[in-house]
C-alpha cells in the first residue's frame, strides 16, 4: 500500500489523535437519505416547488431540515443559508425561483478560509424538460446529495481553524445554474476558497456493459486553468505548467490521502468527463481549486433515462443499482480531505528563479497559520511529486538550491501548520498559485 510523505504529516497531526471522523460514515445513513431523496418521485428544477411531498421544493426543504438537525446536535455550529435567484435559459423557458442549501460551519481560527464539498439534489429523465415524469436520480445525483450529509453530520463534531461548507445545489442538469450561484456567492462572501470537492454519481460500481469496479474513484482536474489571462498562458508557454494548475495539485493531494488498500484515486486529467460538464465548471470559471469525483465506472443506462424495461434490460435510476459500501468510501475518502485542508494553511504562492544559473532560488510570501513550509520538486515528464520533499522544515520564505538546474524541474512549495497539518502543494510556475488570477 502506497503511503505518501503527504500523508505521512497528514497521520501524525492531531486529527488522528481525537479520532478519524471518516470512521463515523454510516453505509445506513446514506442509503435512508438516497431513499428520502427518490421518495419524492422527481426532483426536477421545473418540477413543483408547493407540493409539501413530491418535486424540487420539498426535496430542498428536507435538505434544508437535515442540515438544521445537524447544526442543533453540534450546538448551533452550522449556519443554514438558501442563496436563490430567479433564472432562465435555454433548458428554462419561462422564469424559476432557483435555490442552493448550504450549511456553513465557521472556523475557528481563519473563518475567511473556505473548503466547499458540493453535490447536486435535483434529477432529470431521459427528454431533460420534463419535469413530470417520476425521476428518482438515485445515483446522478442522490449519492452526491447524501455524501454531503453525511460529511456534514460526521464533521461537525469536530472544530477546526478554517471553514467547510456544505452544499445542495439545484439547476445542475439544466446547465449549472446552482453551481454558478454557490460561486458567486463565494465571491459575495470574500471567501479565500482552498478547494472545492464536486461529488456527482459517486454511488456505483458497474457499467452498463457489465464491468465493474469498487477498488477506484476517478478525481477530474483542469490543467491549463480556465481563469488563464493571455499574459499567463504566454508565460505557461515558455515556462511550463500545464498539469500544474491548483485544482491538479488538488487532485494531487486527494490521492495522497487515499488508502489504496480500500479506495485508489484515478486522477482523469480533464475538467471532465468528454464532453460533459459538472458543477465544478463555474467554480473554475472563478479561479477557484475545484475537482469532481465521479465513479470509476458509469452505467449509462441507469443515468438520464425514463424508468422503463426494454429488450431486457431495464433503465433508469433507481437504488437498486446503487453500491452503498463503494459510495461510503467515496464518502470516507472525501471526509478525510475536508478534515485535512480545514486544518491545514493556504498553500504559499511561490516563485521560482533558475534562468541561466547553475542554482535554483524559490521565494514565496508568508502565510497565516503556517508555521513552516516544505519545498518539492519532480522531473517535468514526471507525472508526480517525488515522495519526500527537497527540502523541509523551512522557516523562512526563501532558499536556495544549490547544484539543482531549474531546466530540468518542477518546483513547489506546501505549507505544514503547528500541528503538522499540510496543505496541497502549489507550483511555482505561472498559473500554479492558489486563488483567482485577476487581470494580470
Amino acid at each position: 500500500m502506497r503511503k505518501s510523505f503527504l500523508f505521512a504529516a497528514l497521520i501524525a497531526a492531531p486529527a488522528v489523535a481525537q479520532g478519524d471522523p471518516a470512521a463515523d460514515v454510516s453505509q445506513e445513513r446514506l442509503r435512508a437519505d438516497i431513499e428520502a431523496l427518490v421518495g419524492f418521485g422527481t426532483r426536477h428544477t421545473l418540477s413543483t416547488q408547493t407540493d409539501p411531498t413530491r418535486g424540487i421544493g420539498a426535496a430542498r426543504a428536507w435538505g434544508e431540515r437535515q442540515f438544521r438537525e445537524v447544526s442543533q446536535a453540534c450546538g448551533g455550529c452550522l449556519e443554514v443559508v438558501t442563496p436563490e435567484r430567479m433564472i432562465t435559459g435555454d433548458r428554462i423557458p419561462e422564469p424559476v425561483r432557483l435555490v442552493d442549501v448550504v450549511a456553513i460551519q465557521r472556523g475557528s481560527d481563519r473563518p475567511n478560509e473556505v473548503v466547499i464539498v458540493q453535490g447536486h439534489i435535483d434529477s432529470r429523465v431521459s427528454d431533460v424538460m420534463d419535469a413530470a415524469r417520476d425521476a428518482p436520480g438515485a445515483n446522478d445525483d442522490g449519492s452526491g446529495t447524501a455524501l454531503v450529509l453525511e460529511a456534514a453530520r460526521v464533521l461537525s463534531q469536530h472544530r477546526y481553524p478554517t471553514t467547510i461548507v456544505y452544499a445542495l445545489l439545484s439547476g445542475e442538469e439544466q446547465g449549472l445554474y446552482g453551481g454558478k450561484l454557490l460561486a458567486e456567492y463565494a465571491a459575495q462572501q470574500g471567501w479565500t476558497v482552498k478547494a472545492v470537492l464536486n461529488n456527482d454519481i459517486v454511488g456505483g460500481s458497474c457499467g452498463s456493459d457489465g464491468y465493474c469496479d469498487a477498488a477506484h474513484v476517478r478525481v477530474f482536474s483542469e490543467g491549463p486553468r480556465a481563469d488563464a489571462t493571455a499574459k499567463t498562458l504566454a508565460a505557461m508557454a515558455r515556462n511550463g505548467g500545464e498539469n500544474d494548475s491548483p485544482s491538479r495539485n488538488l487532485s494531487r493531494f486527494v490521492a495522497g490521502l487515499a488508502d489504496d488498500s480500500e479506495l485508489a484515486v484515478r486522477q482523469v486529467w480533464r475538467t471532465d468527463r468528454m464532453g460533459r460538464g459538472g458543477d465544478q465548471v463555474p467554480f473554475l470559471e472563478k479561479g477557484y481549486p475545484a475537482i469532481r469525483f465521479s465513479v470509476a465506472v458509469e452505467d449509462y443506462n441507469r443515468q438520464h433515462q425514463d424508468l422503463r424495461t426494454e429488450g431486457g434490460v431495464t433503465y433508469g435510476d433507481t437504488i437498486d443499482a446503487m453500491d452503498f459500501p463503494y459510495l461510503a468510501k467515496v464518502t470516507q475518502l472525501n471526509v478525510r480531505t475536508l478534515d485535512a485542508l480545514a486544518r491545514a494553511p493556504m498553500p504559499p504562492a511561490p516563485t521560482a528563479e533558475a534562468a541561466v544559473q547553475t542554482f535554483t532560488r524559490l521565494h514565496w510570501q508568508p502565510v497565516p497559520g503556517a508555521a513552516e513550509y516544505s519545498v518539492w520538486r519532480r522531473r517535468t515528464d514526471a507525472p508526480q511529486w517525488d515522495p519526500v520533499p527537497v527540502r523541509e522544515h523551512v522557516v523562512g520564505t526563501e532558499i536556495e538550491l544549490p547544484g539543482v538546474r531549474g531546466d530540468d524541474w518542477l518546483f513547489g512549495v506546501n505549507s505544514v501548520a503547528a500541528d503538522g497539518s499540510v496543505s496541497a502543494i502549489a507550483s511555482a510556475v505561472p498559473g500554479g498559485a492558489f486563488g483567482p488570477l485577476g487581470s494580470d
